[in-house]
């Protein structure tokens, strides 16, 4: 099938696999990626006229970024203004409530930890409105615009902010630097826990003592490294909803929405009976409901996410959702308090939908593309638009026919000295007779009359799914430019496609993606301007045990590339994530072990065979490194052609300018070595490689 993104993309397949003219600009490239600006999530001021946001750009010389804040009109009028200069990157902008003011967290010259800064958007500097040793994040606004609530980990024990700056001074200059757990987690993706917990504070805007929200509550707020809501406020003002993991064994999440006096007190749960994760509440503008997300299988992050709503008159709970077959979230009420917009994955495309309070299906408000970082104020609905050929860039959104009208083109420069080749989404036939998408980029200037090779992308997660947006890490563009067909198929788990494929790789993460990976293979290897003999495929994280998988068992790929990939199950134990209850059988349980042997890639040994590429990084604490140093070891003793590139200063991904070009350069190395790039001619001469 063809997807109406693929559609805007190519006028048909046939045209899109017909002969093209050579593109008149240089693909795109790893060095290029590095020039392009990074758009950040947008903040509309209250009367839907402006939109505040922050732009990321890179200086690869000194592998720094800054981040500035920037304002556009949200009409499309006029060209977006910049708002800071500061070497201090700007970050969490919001608008005051009566949009005079932009609120936003820095760590600027003489701060020891980011804090808060408030500027007028009439003109003038910013103040600095915080000085809290701990820090600022997740700032939110007081409805009244009195204060700025915020979350900061503190230690408990400690009374006062002079005794929290003691202690964290004395612990930067201690020469012990040991750290010490009785009970998990330990870790978070890149970063060892201490035994600081975090809590909501207010800071006034007149400057007066910073005050605790849920410090003597008997509640601590859950806050998540990779985002989430930690709480929101009432609009009177008088209660925060808080999420809060209330398990308490340090190896399980349930988390809860808690409902906490703004003037501190005894909280209250909200959603006990359900021993799954509750989340992300939002308050209707109107004050009568309270919005959260809810999951019910207990220890499965890619459980389907409900949208609830609470009637907070009458207490009762109703699930909007419940017949939706899709995961819910990028939430945002509508300023009548009738009606919720959302953004997310709905099969290959992450759409944006509406969901009326009085119940009924829910309507999908744009088509094609992807879209996230919503906000909305009287009749306006802003946020993020990005695809495969394109970076984020803010737009406004019709809320009735979902026409989008583009805000910024920070990146309209770059993208036009950059060619391109056409993308489309394919349907094939996987495991269990499923119907598996995948999308296909082909290379600048493609000749169907000619053989090409692939570069099969493997996904992580794995209930991440891949939807039709762009990558800084792992651009297929830029590798469709070193003269590839590039594919990313969308495997049994990918997340988008609905609960029941999401959940069919559970307690087995091996058998169906394999399967659906050699016969995506197979669907290439079947099309005339595939070269059978140059196929390549490569995988980060769940992917990169995918990699692994495929290195021990029969395929026809020439090389493979594993970034931070599980090797053994064993040394996996080590992860951040292990603590966390199972779904899965534990190795020690009776007939268990079998199973988990089974699946682990390093038990396959005698069967490697495929030159293989090896990337991870130190401080990557959600698959160790010992994973991958592992695999190296034996790929050496085995005498299978091997490199391992390690980044002592990276973690699960490459994010560092320098690093991340040369990452480039070591994938492409690789696989150009065992899968020369560009077409061929029918009868197997080589032609010139795009882009060489």
């Amino acid at each position: 099938m063809l997807t109406a993104a693929a559609a805007t993309a190519a006028m048909s397949v046939a045209m899109a696999m017909g002969a093209a003219a050579a593109p008149a600009a240089a693909p795109l490239s790893a060095e290029t990626l590095w020039k392009m600006s990074r758009v950040g999530e947008p903040s509309l001021s209250p009367d839907g006229r402006s939109a505040v946001f922050g732009v990321t750009t890179f200086d690869v010389a000194t592998d720094k970024s800054s981040v500035d804040l920037w304002l556009a009109d949200a009409s499309g009028g006029g060209e977006p203004r910049r708002l800071t200069t500061d070497p201090a990157s700007e970050s969490e902008a919001t608008f005051s409530p009566d949009g005079k003011t932009i609120a936003f967290v820095a760590k600027r010259a003489g701060d020891t930890a980011a804090q808060i800064y408030l500027l007028p958007v009439g003109g003038g500097e910013a103040r600095r409105l915080t000085d809290v040793p701990t820090g600022a994040s997740r700032i939110q606004w007081m409805p009244d615009g009195s204060g700025v609530a915020f979350v900061t980990a503190i230690w408990a024990d400690l009374a006062d902010w002079d005794a929290q700056a003691k202690r964290l001074k004395e612990r930067e200059g201690s020469k012990m630097s040991a750290k010490v757990w009785t009970k998990s987690p330990i870790s978070a993706w890149d970063s060892y826990l201490d035994d600081r917990v975090w809590h909501v504070y207010v800071a006034p805007i007149d400057g007066g003592a910073v005050r605790a929200v849920t410090r003597e509550s008997g509640v601590a707020p859950h806050v998540r490294a990779q985002g989430g809501d930690p709480f929101d406020i009432s609009p009177d003002g008088k209660e925060f909803a808080v999420v809060v993991n209330s398990d308490k064994t340090g190896v399980a999440t349930n988390l809860d929405v808690y409902l906490v006096p703004a003037a501190g007190g005894a909280a209250r749960n909200l959603t006990p009976a359900n021993l799954a994760d509750d989340s992300d509440p939002l308050y209707a503008p109107d004050g009568k409901r309270l919005a959260f997300l809810q999951q019910r299988i207990r220890g499965f992050y890619a459980d389907t996410s409900r949208l609830m709503i609470l009637d907070r008159a009458s207490g009762r709970v109703t699930g909007l959702s419940e017949t939706f077959d899709r995961s819910v979230g990028g939430l945002v009420w509508r300023s009548d308090g009738q009606a919720l917009y959302g953004a997310f994955a709905d099969g290959e495309t992450r759409r944006v939908f509406r969901f009326d309070v009085r119940g009924g299906a829910p309507t999908a408000l744009t088509k094609s593309s992807d879209f996230g970082g919503l906000d909305t104020a009287g009749s306006t609905l802003i946020g993020l638009r990005q695809s495969f050929d394109a970076p984020s860039e803010v737009v406004r959104i019709d809320t009735r026919s979902g026409a989008v009208t583009q805000l910024t083109k920070f990146n309209a420069p770059v993208l036009e000295t950059a060619a391109r080749g056409k993308v489309e989404s394919v349907t094939y036939e996987g495991a269990d007779g499923a119907d598996i998408q995948m999308w296909v980029i082909y290379p600048p200037g493609f000749d169907p009359s000619k053989k090409y090779p692939l570069m099969l992308l493997l996904h992580g997660g794995p209930h991440n799914g891949i939807t039709d947006a762009w990558t800084y890490r792992w651009n297929a563009h830029v590798f469709a430019g070193w003269g590839y067909v590039v594919a990313w198929h969308n495997f049994h788990g990918s997340s988008g496609f609905g609960q029941a494929f999401t959940d069919s790789i559970t307690a087995n993460w091996m058998d169906k993606p394999y399967e659906d990976t050699i016969k995506a293979a197979d669907w290439f290897a079947a099309k005339p301007w595939i070269d059978r003999d140059r196929m390549v495929a490569a995988g980060a994280s769940y992917g990169g045990y995918l990699a692994n998988v495929l290195l021990g068992k029969p395929h026809p790929f020439k090389a493979l590339v594993s970034h931070a990939g599980v090797f053994n199950h064993y040394t996996q134990l080590a992860s951040d994530a292990w603590a966390n209850e199972s779904r899965y059988p534990e190795y020690w349980e009776p007939n268990a072990r079998a199973e988990f042997e089974r699946t682990s890639p390093h038990l396959y040994a005698a069967n490697f065979k495929t030159p293989t590429l090896i990337i991870h990084g130190q401080t990557d604490l959600r698959v160790p490194v010992n994973n991958s140093i592992e695999m190296f070891q034996t790929l050496q003793k085995l005498g299978v052609p091997s490199k391992l590139v390690y980044f002592p200063d990276e973690n699960h991904w490459i994010s560092k300018p320098q690093n991340s070009i040369f990452w480039y350069g070591q994938v492409r190395d690789w696989v150009t070595t065992y899968a020369p790039p560009g077409p061929r001619d029918a009868g197997g001469a080589g032609v010139a490689a795009t882009g060489k």
